[in-house]
C-alpha cells in the first residue's frame, strides 16, 4: 500500500521529538543536532527503533537544521548530512513497514520584504535539500515548524517540483491563532492545499490543550487530511533543565480526542518521546475513524487578510493602463511610487482585492508584473489579482506572489484553457472565466452560460475546485448593444442557479459612450448584484458606486442589524477628495511612515527641513508615528510585515536627518546604547534583528554581537562600552540554560546591569526563573522596556 493510499485508510503516528531524547543522551546545548547523524550515528539509529518498537508508522531524519546556511560552519554539507540521516533511519527500520519522511524545517533567515532572503534564494535552499532527500530514498517531505506563508510556499514548490513523493506541511501558531508572522488559518489552508500538500496542520509552539482549538478550525475548511504534532506542553526550568508539564498519559488523551475530530496524522513535538509515542499509539487502538465534513470556503488572501466571499466584495480596478494616461506614463517610466498611491487610495476607499494589469508593449510585461506585486505585498495585506492575457507573466507574477490570488482571465477558447488553467492548478489560485470563445461575445445569456459551462468543466478537469472559479458574464455598451445589458444580468443569474460558482464583473463599461456615466454605472451595478453579482470589479474611489454596495448589503441582508452601514454614514464623509487619489508632500511624514511608502520618506523628510528643526521632526512625526504602529501591533490590526515596512521607511528618513545634524554639528542623538545578542549555542537570530530593527529606529545605539555569543563575550562588550540595558534572545529550549548562565555571569559583574530576555520558547514564567529583569513577547515590548530602563520618551 502507497503512503497516499494509506494516509486515505486510517491514523497515521508519526514519531516524537528527537532534540528532547538527543539531550537526554548528552547533546551539549548548543551543538547541531545534525551533526550526530555523522559523529555518534548509533545515538540517532536508537532513538529512531524506540520510535519504531512504540509503533510509529513514520520517522522522521534528523536533518530538520539541515540547511547550507545552518550548517555554514559545521564542517559538513547538506549532501553528507541528509545521506548519513537516511541511512541512520533505514538501518532502524531493518525491513519493518515504516516510511521515512525527510525533515525540513525553517531556514533560519527572513524572506522578503520582511528580510533579505529573496524567495527563489529560499527555493534554492531547498530544492537542495529535497534533491538529496529523493537520492538516498525518503518515502515524503515533511516541511515542518514554518512561521512564514512565504517560506512555506518556497519549501513546498521545491517538494513538488523537484521529487513526486507526498509533502505535508505544518506550520506554527501561538494562541492568538496566528504565526509569529502574523498567518492566519484560513491563509494557511487556502495557500497549502491550493499548492497541492497531502496533509496539512499545525507543530510546535503548544501544547495538545492550546494547540486544540486552531485543529478545530483547520478541520472546518481543510479539504485535505490534517496533521498535529503537538508539544508535551509548556516548558518550564526544573533544577536547570528544561521539563514539559504534560505526561504521556494525558498527551494521549488528547491524541484521542484529535483522532475522534478527524485529524489522520498525530505524532509529537518539543518534550515528547516514545513514551508518549507509546501511550498515542494505544489510545488511538480501535479508534473508529469517521468521515470528516469540511466547509469549503471562496476565498483570496495574503498570509494575514483572508477575504472570504461570502457577500459582495469590491475589486479596484484603477492599477490599469487601460484609458489612463497618467498611468501608462508611470508605467514606462518606472514610477513605482504612482502605483502603490493608487493601491492605497483604493484600499482606503474601501476595495478587498486590488486587480493588478501592467500590460503595455512598451515594457517588459513580466518584470513589471514581479515589481508591482512585490512592492504592493510590501505594504498593503490586500490581495491581488493578476490581470493579463499572457501565461508567461501569469506565472511570474503567481509564482512571487504571497498568498493565493485571483488570476483575471482564461476564456472559452481551448488555447486559452489549455495555457492558463495548469498553471491555475500549480500555484494554487483562483481563475477567472470569460463568457467569449474564438467567436466573441455571444449575443444571448444562454450562449454566454454555455461558455461558462464549458470552463467550469474544463477547470475541474484539472482538478480545480469549484470555489475557486469565478465567471464573468461581460458588460456590454449600452450606446452599442443596449439588448446586451439585460442578457449579461439573464447571463449572472444562469451561472449562479446552475453553475453554482460565483461571479465577477467589470460594470463600467456599460456607460461608455454615454452622459452621466456615474449614474447608468450605479443603477447598472445595483441591477447586477440583485442578478447575483459577487465580485464587481469598480473604481472604489467613486463614492455613490461604494454607497450601492454598502447599502444592497442592508438590502440582501448581508449586513447583519447594519452595522457596516450605520458606521459608513453616522458622520458624513467628506466627498470633495473622493476622486483624488493618495497624495504626499512634505508634511504627511507622519502617514508616510504609517503607510510604509520608503521612497517617499526622504523628499518629505527634506520639505519639513526647509522649516523644522531636526529634532522636532523626530519627536513630532517620526516617534508618534511609530507609536502609532505600535499600537496597531499590539492590538493586532497590522501585523510583523506591516511593522518592519514603517520601521524601514523611518530609516530613510533618518539619512536625511543625520545629514541635517551633521551640517549643525548635533550628530549625538542617540537615546542610549543597548547590547543584543543571541546566547551560545544558539543560531537563531530573526528575532532578535526585528528587535533591533525597532529599537535603531528609536534611536538607540545598538550594539549587535550576533548570535551563538559567548558570555563572556556579552560581559566584555557591556564593561567596555559602558552599557545598561542588554537584550538576550534564544529560540531553542536547549539554549535557555546558556541564557540563565548568562544572566547570572553579568550580574555578578554588575549588579547594575538590566536584562532583557526575548524568545519563542520563553514566556513570563520562564524569564522570571532565570532571573531576568524584564521579558519582551516582542519587539514593541523591547522599545517600552528600553524607555522604561533608559528613560527620554523624547530626544533632546
Amino acid at each position: 500500500m502507497g503512503l497516499r493510499d494509506f494516509l486515505n485508510e486510517g491514523i497515521i503516528i508519526f514519531d516524537g521529538a528527537m532534540g528532547t531524547m538527543l539531550q537526554s543522551r548528552g547533546l551539549k546545548i548548543g551543538e547541531l543536532p545534525e551533526k550526530l547523524n555523522i559523529e555518534s550515528p548509533e545515538i540517532i539509529v536508537e532513538i529512531h527503533k524506540k520510535y519504531i518498537e512504540a509503533g510509529s508508522k513514520i520517522i522522521t531524519t534528523n536533518t530538520f537544521g539541515a540547511n547550507e546556511l545552518k550548517l555554514k560552519n559545521s564542517g559538513y554539507t547538506v549532501e553528507e548530512i541528509i545521506h548519513r540521516a537516511v541511512k541512520n533511519a533505514k538501518e532502524a527500520i531493518d525491513g519493518k513497514n515504516v516510511y521515512i519522511a525527510l525533515d525540513i524545517g525553517p531556514i533560519g533567515e527572513l524572506l522578503e520584504p520582511m528580510g533579505t532572503l529573496g524567495f527563489e534564494d529560499a527555493y534554492n535552499i531547498f530544492k537542495d535539500q529535497v534533491i538529496q532527500g529523493v537520492k538516498n530514498g525518503v518515502d515524503l517531505i515533511l516541511i515542518e515548524t514554518m512561521t512564514d506563508l512565504y517560506e512555506a510556499k518556497a519549501a513546498i514548490l521545491a517538494a513538488k517540483e523537484n521529487s513526486d513523493l507526498p509533502v505535508f506541511c505544518t506550520m506554527s501558531f501561538e494562541k492568538d491563532k496566528r504565526t509569529f508572522t502574523g498567518c492566519n488559518i484560513i491563509s494557511m489552508v487556502m495557500v497549502l492545499q491550493g499548492l497541492g500538500v497531502d496533509a496539512l496542520g499545525v507543530n510546535c509552539s503548544l501544547g495538545p490543550k492550546e494547540i486544540e482549538p486552531i485543529v478545530d478550525e483547520i478541520l472546518k475548511i481543510s479539504k485535505v487530511p490534517v496533521m498535529v504534532q503537538a508539544n508535551a506542553g509548556l516548558p518550564s526550568i526544573v533544577d536547570g533543565n528544561t521539563v514539559f508539564n504534560i505526561s504521556p498519559e494525558e498527551f494521549a488523551l488528547y491524541g484521542r480526542r484529535f483522532g475522534e475530530k478527524g485529524v489522520k496524522v498525530i505524532g509529537g513535538c518539543c518534550g515528547t518521546t516514545d513514551k508518549h509515542i507509546e501511550a498515542l499509539v494505544s489510545a488511538l487502538n480501535n479508534i473508529v475513524v469517521q468521515d470528516r465534513e469540511y466547509y469549503p470556503i471562496n476565498s483570496i488572501c495574503t498570509p494575514t487578510n483572508a477575504v472570504v466571499i461570502d457577500e459582495v466584495k469590491v475589486i479596484g480596478e484603477r492599477i490599469n493602463p487601460t484609458g489612463k494616461k497618467l498611468f501608462k506614463e508611470a508605467l514606462v517610466r518606472g514610477d513605482i511610487d504612482y502605483i502603490l498611491r493608487e493601491a492605497i487610495a483604493q484600499v482606503e476607499a474601501g476595495a478587498d482585492i486590488l486587480d493588478v494589469n501592467v500590460g503595455l508593449p512598451e515594457i517588459n510585461e513580466e518584470e513589471t508584473m514581479v515589481k508591482v506585486i512585490k512592492e504592493i505585498q510590501s505594504i498593503l495585506d490586500v490581495p491581488l489579482q493578476i490581470d493579463s492575457t499572457n501565461p508567461r507573466v501569469i506565472e511570474k507574477g503567481l509564482r512571487i506572489y504571497n498568498g493565493k490570488a485571483i488570476v483575471n482571465s482564461v476564456n472559452g477558447e481551448d488555447e486559452s484553457l489549455d495555457k492558463i488553467l495548469p498553471i491555475v492548478k500549480k500555484y494554487g489560485a483562483s481563475v477567472v472565466g470569460l463568457t467569449l470563445d474564438e467567436r466573441g461575445i455571444p449575443k444571448t445569456a444562454l450562449e454566454r452560460f454555455k461558455i461558462a459551462e464549458k470552463i467550469v468543466k474544463r477547470a475541474e478537469e484539472y482538478n480545480i475546485d469549484k470555489e475557486d472559479i469565478y465567471i464573468d458574464c461581460l458588460t456590454l455598451t449600452a450606446a452599442a448593444q443596449q439588448e446586451g445589458v439585460k442578457e449579461t444580468l439573464k447571463a449572472i443569474e444562469l451561472v449562479k442557479e446552475k453553475l453554482k460558482v460565483k461571479t465577477v464583473l467589470g460594470v463600467s463599461n456599460v456607460s461608455f459612450g454615454l452622459p452621466n456615466r456615474e449614474l447608468l454605472n450605479r443603477t447598472f451595478l445595483a441591477s447586477s448584484i440583485y442578478a447575483g453579482l459577487d465580485l464587481p470589479i469598480i473604481n472604489p474611489l467613486n463614492k455613490e458606486m461604494m454607497d450601492t454596495i454598502i447599502s444592497s448589503k442592508v438590502l440582501w441582508n448581508d449586513d447583519k442589524g447594519a452595522k457596516e452601514y450605520i458606521n459608513s454614514y453616522e458622520n458624513i464623509r467628506n466627498e470633495s477628495d473622493s476622486k483624488e487619489i493618495y497624495k504626499t508632500n512634505g508634511e504627511d511624514l507622519f502617514n508616510i511612515i504609517l503607510k510604509g511608502i520608503k521612497e517617499e520618506a526622504k523628499d518629505a523628510t527634506e520639505k519639513l527641513l526647509l522649516y523644522k528643526e531636526p529634532l522636532d521632526i523626530v519627536n513630532g512625526y517620526i516617534v508618534p508615528a511609530l507609536d502609532l504602529m505600535g499600537e496597531k501591533y499590539e492590538k493586532g490590526e497590522i501585523f510583523l510585515p506591516q511593522l518592519i515596512r514603517s520601521a524601514e521607511t523611518v530609516k530613510n528618513s533618518f539619512e536625511i536627518i543625520k545629514e541635517g545634524l551633521i551640517g549643525e554639528s548635533k550628530l549625538q542623538i542617540s537615546k542610549g546604547k543597548i547590547i543584543l545578542a543571541t546566547v551560545k549555542g544558539d543560531i537563531h537570530d530573526i528575532g532578535k534583528n526585528i528587535v533591533k530593527v525597532l529599537l535603531e529606529n528609536y534611536n538607540y545605539e545598538i550594539i549587535d554581537l550576533g548570535k551563538d555569543v559567548p558570555k563572556e563575550k556579552i560581559v566584555e562588550e557591556a564593561i567596555k562600552n559602558d552599557v545598561k540595558l542588554i537584550g538576550l534572545s534564544a529560540l531553542m529550549t536547549t539554549t535557555v540554560k546558556n541564557m540563565e548562565d548568562t544572566i547570572k555571569t553579568l550580574k555578578k559583574e554588575n549588579s547594575n546591569f538590566v536584562v532583557m530576555v526575548g524568545g519563542a520558547v520563553l514566556n513570563e514564567e520562564y524569564a522570571n526563573m532565570i532571573k531576568a529583569d524584564f521579558y519582551a513577547k516582542d519587539a514593541r515590548d523591547a522599545v517600552t522596556i528600553a524607555r522604561k530602563v533608559l528613560g527620554q520618551n523624547k530626544i533632546n
